[in-house]
């Protein structure tokens, strides 16, 4: 439904003209054509195209970072979190930083999860995740000591596994999982940046899941950050993602 966008692809967010998916020029051409929108997958009526071959519908190009991830997901059948968190962040409403990417990371998470499983209710599953992400203020990582990508990571196992406070198993689990998510985000050290801090969470919660719920879910072997260029305190070559 959506383009795949490989692990080991270098990624940009410059918002310039064009493209919301690669930044290419747009082409307008005489005769419309019905063509599937590239992030929601909804066919519509269109005469403009990107070079590349990308539509991306109205409503799309509209939506606040939150309805965006939202939107996309439900529609998306795709079964690869990284390359639907690389395919979000490549959006100009979702920014360098910012409590969006909380909900980054369970809705990529909970979309693989439904989607390898035929899981129906996915859409209240996105839901549920959204209200709780929402709770999840940004700057929790330096004024609270936990990272909102790292507890993310923590909603999606929660609600994968159905956990609530007075569970067994799906509790642990979804605490361990969280802890997983933060060591690995701490190991670099700060200051913060909520694209590495979202790919650290990503690649350690695709492992945790596979490992303890037997998932089978694709673990990103190389992904290369473009994002530096957007990022006033990038730690350089001390972030594993970093191109240089």
């Amino acid at each position: 439904m959506v383009d795949k966008v490989p692990s080991s692809t270098s990624i940009s967010n410059d918002p310039a003209a064009g493209c919301l998916l690669c930044s290419a020029d747009l082409v307008y051409r005489d005769a419309q054509s019905v063509i599937p929108c590239a992030l929601c997958g909804e066919e519509l009526s269109t005469s403009a195209v990107c070079a590349n071959g990308h539509f991306v519908c109205d409503r799309c190009h509209s939506l606040g970072a939150l309805d965006l991830i939202q939107h996309y997901c439900s529609m998306s059948d795709c079964t690869d979190p990284a390359t639907m968190a690389l395919q979000l962040m490549r959006q100009p409403v979702l920014k360098m930083h910012g409590p969006e990417h909380h909900y980054l990371v369970p809705a990529v998470l909970i979309t693989a999860w439904c989607n390898r499983h035929d899981d129906t209710e996915k859409s209240a599953k996105l839901k549920t995740a959204r209200q709780r992400a929402e709770d999840v203020k940004g700057g929790f990582c330096g004024f609270h000591g936990t990272c909102g990508a790292a507890m993310g990571a923590g909603i999606a196992c929660s609600i994968i596994t159905s956990a609530t406070p007075l569970s067994g198993d799906p509790w642990r689990l979804a605490n361990l999982m969280t802890a997983t998510c933060l060591a690995a985000i701490a190991e670099p050290g700060g200051p913060r940046c909520c694209k590495r801090d979202t790919f650290l969470a990503l690649q350690t919660a695709i492992a945790f899941l596979n490992d303890q719920l037997d998932t089978g879910l694709p673990i990103p072997k190389l992904i290369r950050c473009g994002f530096t260029g957007s990022n006033r305190e990038c730690i350089g070559r001390r972030c594993p993602y970093f191109p240089g």
